[in-house]
C-alpha cells in the first residue's frame, strides 16, 4: 500500500538537499494543509545508505541537536554513499515539547508499522517503515529519557538474526563507543512484531541500533558531544566518512535489562541511588514523601532486582505506576568473558 506522504527531497539526486516530508493534515484552518517533517539527504554515489533519526519522542533533545548539526556541517564531497537525516520525525510532538503528538496523542514509537491512511502519527510510522527503511542498509534511532527519565549515554541493540548481522551490530556498537550498551536477549529479526522504529528496521532487514542519551527535558553538553563523536565514528566505520580520523576507543560495558522499579504511592520522590550504583533485591532505593501530611513517614521504594541503576526518574512528583529506576546487570556474554 502506497504512502500518503510526499517528499520534497529526491533521495536519488546527488548532492546535499533539504526539504520536508508533507504529512496530509486537513483541518478547519487549512483544508488542504500538511505537517512539515524536515529531512536532509546527502548523496555522493556509491556506498551504503544510513538513515539517522531523532525526535520520535518530542521531548528528547540531544539527538535532535546532533542530527541537525550533522545536516548543517557535512558536505556531499565528504560522504561516500547516502545519508538520510531526520532530526524531528514526530514534528508535532517536537514542536510541543511532548513525548506524544498533541494532534492525535500518538506515541510514534508504539505505532509501527503504521497506516498510510490513518492519523498523522500512523502515516509517519508507515512512511518510515515502508519508504525509508527499504532504502537503508543501516539506521540509527536517537532517543533520551525524555522529560521523566535520565539515562547515561547508552546504545541499544539486538543480537542479530545471523552471525553476519551480529558482527555488524557489534561493529556499530564499537564505533558509537558509548559507556553502556543494553543488549536485548530476545525478539528482533525479520519476524519482529515490535511496534517500534527498531522493529520496523528489523522487519526490513536493516542493521540498526538505538541510543538513550540523557533526558530530564534538557540538553546535556557532555552527552551531546559524545553523541556527535559517536555518529561521526559510525559514518567512518561504514566507509561513509573516509577522511575522518577517529580518536581512541573508550570502551563499552554491555548490559541486559532486568526491569523497572515503580512508585506505589503518590508524593515526592527522593532517590537514594544514582546511575551506576549497585543495588540488591529488597534494598531501599528511594522514598516517597508526603508534604501535605508532614507528620507522615515517607513510603519506602524497594528494588525487586539486583544489578546496577541504568536510568533514574528526573521528576520529583510521582503517582502509583511511575517508573523511578531501571535496573540492569552485566550481559551474559560479558560474564562469560566476552565483550
Amino acid at each position: 500500500m502506497g504512502t500518503s506522504i510526499s517528499a520534497e527531497v529526491d533521495y536519488e539526486q546527488r548532492g546535499k538537499h533539504s526539504g520536508f516530508l508533507r504529512v496530509p493534515h486537513s483541518v478547519h484552518r487549512s483544508a488542504y494543509g500538511w505537517l512539515p517533517i524536515p529531512v536532509t539527504c546527502i548523496n555522493n554515489g556509491d556506498g551504503p545508505t544510513l538513515v539517522i533519526m531523532a525526535g520520535i519522542h518530542g521531548d528528547e533533545y540531544e539527538g535532535q541537536v546532533a542530527v541537525s548539526n550533522l545536516a548543517r556541517t557535512l558536505i556531499a564531497e565528504e560522504i561516500r554513499g547516502r545519508l538520510i537525516l531526520l532530526p524531528m520525525v514526530n514534528a508535532p510532538a517536537v514542536e510541543a515539547g511532548l513525548r506524544t503528538s498533541p494532534i492525535d496523542q500518538g506515541n510514534l514509537n508504539r505505532l509501527f508499522p503504521g497506516n498510510p491512511n490513518g492519523t498523522p502519527s500512523e502515516m509517519i510510522a508507515h512512511y518510515v517503515e515502508e519508504v525509508l527503511m527499504p532504502l537503508a542498509d543501516y539506521s540509527v534511532d536517537l532517543h533520551s529519557g525524555g522529560s521523566s527519565l535520565f539515562y547515561p549515554p547508552t546504545l541499544l541493540r539486538g543480537q542479530g538474526a545471523n552471525a553476519e548481522e551480529a558482527k555488524a551490530l557489534i561493529g556499530l556498537q564499537d564505533a558509537f563507543d558509548l559507556p553502556y550498551a543494553w543488549v536485548f536477549t530476545s525478539g528482533g529479526g525479520r519476524e519482529s512484531s515490535a511496534r517500534t522504529a527498531m522493529g520496523a528496521a528489523n522487519r526490513k532487514g536493516v542493521i540498526n541500533v538505538m541510543a538513550e542519551l540523557g533526558g530530564g527535558g534538557e540538553v546535556t553538553p557532555s552527552i551531546l558531544r559524545r553523541t556527535e563523536r559517536g555518529l561521526r565514528r559510525i559514518l567512518h566505520s561504514l566507509g561513509m566518512l573516509p577522511d575522518y580520523v577517529p580518536d581512541a576507543t573508550l570502551g563499552t560495558r554491555e548490559l541486559n535489562a532486568k526491569g523497572s522499579v515503580y512508585a506505589y504511592h503518590p508524593g515526592l520522590f527522593e532517590p537514594l541511588k544514582s546511575i551506576g550504583d549497585d543495588v540488591d533485591i529488597g534494598e531501599v532505593v528511594g522514598l516517597v514523601h508526603h508534604p501535605e501530611t508532614p507528620l507522615s513517614e515517607p513510603d519506602e521504594i524497594t528494588s525487586p532486582y539486583a544489578g546496577m541503576i541504568l536510568c533514574k526518574r528526573a521528576m520529583a512528583p510521582v503517582v502509583r505506576g511511575d517508573a523511578v529506576f531501571q535496573v540492569a546487570s552485566d550481559s551474559a556474554d560479558a560474564k562469560a568473558g566476552g565483550k
